[in-house]
């Protein structure tokens, strides 16, 4: 009876002090979360309207006394930062670039490296700190370190023309610009399949009579505006590179350095790449393809051959096919289903050709020009397309169709596309033949290669 009350006694003092120290502890941490809660709110709350003048004076009180306390902090201080820095306080990029670093520190999850990389990099060319040579490694390293997110146009583009202008300064080599115009390129294409596959998957369904929500449609301008930009800064790249990647230059670069380099698959591959893109008339490139098939078959040296074929007047189907058959990479497939379709196309064979038209789609749905040149296609075929002159001249609609899509997916040949509809459009048949049809509002259907049908404009 004793040891039970004994026991017990034990057991209540033992919770008893545990009370005591949650209280004691307990209460220590939830005064210093009330604490946080009215310290960063001096600073969220007015960072949240704007008002950075009265945010400023408390920034620092969150950051050492709560650092933790919500990611919002860091997010409303780079906003703030980089607003006094567009006004002119050029001191504050240092605060800046701590601000991004504290994020990374204590949100290293919900921080994309490479794109705060980026920024902090555009923020000190924009502002002129540190030579072109450190300026250009700030971008550098921010691609190495974090390819992924390193997805801003603008800070792309400026990489890249920081490479070109250390070139033009002779502080680069030129195969050192050829190397990261290769990798800016591929970067640039893989941002623009990824938003033009969803651009095209809300085509699609807004082209099939379902309407989209307005959440969709916000989603399909924002979709069209990363296209435009991309697809902006893929022309001012090439135009930044310009002259010093023509075949003047070219050939002789790659004939001084064919000896120390023509065992290098990697650059084989690229300066064929270079000469076949230009399409650079000389006995090297037969050199560099033999070279490359030799030493390792591959899709590019198949594909080069099917090249080589073609200049000889000969039929290079059967390589490009081989090159297709043995490419993993995406961006090369599209190169080779290209020149597949335009060798088709160019003999006549529509059919043929839009089959690897579409297969360049599936790809890279943002390719423009493939829609192009099946809208070409299908207005070139309107005499074998029709029992009656309306109907052939009804294909002239679909045509019209494939080049709006061309300019929706592809601002980079918007204008030309548009042009190309319109030029469509108008030699379809008129509101008068329509009329005199009766033929509004129905269907017109092709049993040629194009299949397929159109529905007729109501008047």
């Amino acid at each position: 009876m004793i040891n039970l009350l004994n026991t017990n006694t034990m057991k209540t003092k033992a919770t008893l002090l545990l009370v005591a120290l949650l209280f004691t502890f307990g209460g220590k941490a939830l005064a210093q979360m009330d604490e946080c809660v009215t310290t960063a709110s001096l600073f969220i709350e007015p960072a949240k309207a704007k008002n950075y003048e009265a945010a400023l004076p408390h920034y620092e009180k969150v950051v050492k006394d709560c650092p933790t306390y919500s990611l919002a902090t860091y997010q409303y201080a780079t906003k703030m930062f980089e607003y006094f820095i567009e006004k002119g306080d050029k001191s504050k990029i240092t605060d800046l670039e701590n601000a991004y670093n504290l994020r990374i520190k204590y949100y290293p999850n919900k921080s994309k490296i490479g794109d705060i990389m980026a920024d902090i990099a555009q923020v000190k060319y924009d502002n002129g700190i540190g030579t072109k040579m450190e300026q250009f490694n700030n971008f550098d390293a921010a691609y190495k370190k974090d390819a992924k997110t390193f997805t801003s146009p603008k800070s792309i583009y400026t990489y890249f023309s920081l490479a070109k202008e250390l070139f033009d300064e002779g502080q680069k080599d030129i195969q050192e610009v050829f190397d990261l115009y290769d990798i800016i390129q591929d970067k640039i294409a893989v941002e623009e399949v990824k938003y033009a596959t969803r651009l095209a998957t809300l085509i699609d369904k807004e082209e099939a009579g379902t309407a989209l929500t307005a959440k969709e449609q916000k989603k399909v301008k924002g979709y069209e505006t990363n296209l435009g930009s991309y697809g902006k800064i893929k022309g001012s790249v090439d135009t930044k590179l310009g002259k010093i990647a023509d075949c003047t230059n070219l050939i002789p670069l790659y004939e001084r350095l064919w000896e120390e380099k023509k065992n290098d698959v990697a650059w084989l591959k690229s300066s064929a790449g270079k000469l076949n893109s230009k399409d650079c008339d000389t006995p090297l490139f037969f050199k560099m393809v033999q070279q490359l098939h030799s030493i390792q078959p591959s899709a590019a040296s198949a594909f080069y051959l099917g090249r080589l074929a073609e200049k000889e007047g000969k039929d290079g189907s059967d390589y490009y096919n081989q090159a297709i058959s043995l490419e993993t990479d995406p961006n090369q497939k599209v190169k080779y289903y290209s020149s597949l379709a335009e060798n088709y196309r160019k003999k006549g064979s529509y059919g043929q050709a839009r089959k690897y038209y579409r297969n360049v789609l599936e790809i890279k749905p943002n390719e423009g020009r493939a829609y192009l040149k099946i809208a070409q296609m299908y207005a070139q075929s309107s005499n074998n397309c029709g029992s009656s002159v309306f109907e052939k001249r009804a294909i002239n609609w679909l045509a019209a169709q494939m080049a709006d899509k061309a300019a929706r997916v592809d601002p980079s040949i918007a204008s030309s596309a548009r042009a190309a509809a319109s030029s469509y459009r108008q030699r379809a048949p008129s509101k008068t033949d329509i009329f005199s049809s009766g033929m509004q509002g129905k269907t017109v259907s092709f049993s040629c290669w194009v299949g397929g049908s159109v529905r007729v404009p109501n008047l």
